[in-house]
């Protein structure tokens, strides 16, 4: 038996802005999704056309409060080809919450106030 990863799934609470935030801030886009019948629920997947790995964001009709996310010690994250440029990039956005200059990496943070750490790419 052989386990291989799929995908990380987050909830959000507006879910266009967060897929505006994920394409703008990181270049995912959707690859699929699916709506419940009843409207309660959507899920859309987005990918970074480069591996099959998937991110999972979940938007819950009846959420009506933000969620909890604990200390946020859980996080994506990502690595770069142009470390420079995207933390340039994040900078602009306003989304660079904690930098860590000696580790050589920085985090940003989403919406829904998830952390995601950036990582330059490393031979």
């Amino acid at each position: 038996m052989k386990f291989t990863f799929y995908h990380n799934n987050i909830n959000v609470r507006d879910l266009e802005k967060s897929l505006d935030f994920y394409n703008k801030a990181l270049g995912l886009t959707a690859t699929h999704e699916k709506e419940a019948e009843d409207g309660s629920f959507r899920l859309v997947f987005l990918g970074d056309g480069t591996t099959p790995h998937l991110l999972e964001l979940t938007w819950l009709r009846d959420m009506d409060r933000p969620y909890e996310l604990g200390d946020n010690e859980s996080h994506l994250a990502f690595r770069v080809d142009d470390f420079g440029k995207a933390l340039a990039h994040h900078r602009e956005m306003g989304c660079v919450c904690f930098e860590n200059a000696e580790m050589g990496i920085y985090f940003i943070e989403d919406p829904d106030g998830y952390w995601i750490e950036i990582c330059p790419c490393k031979e």
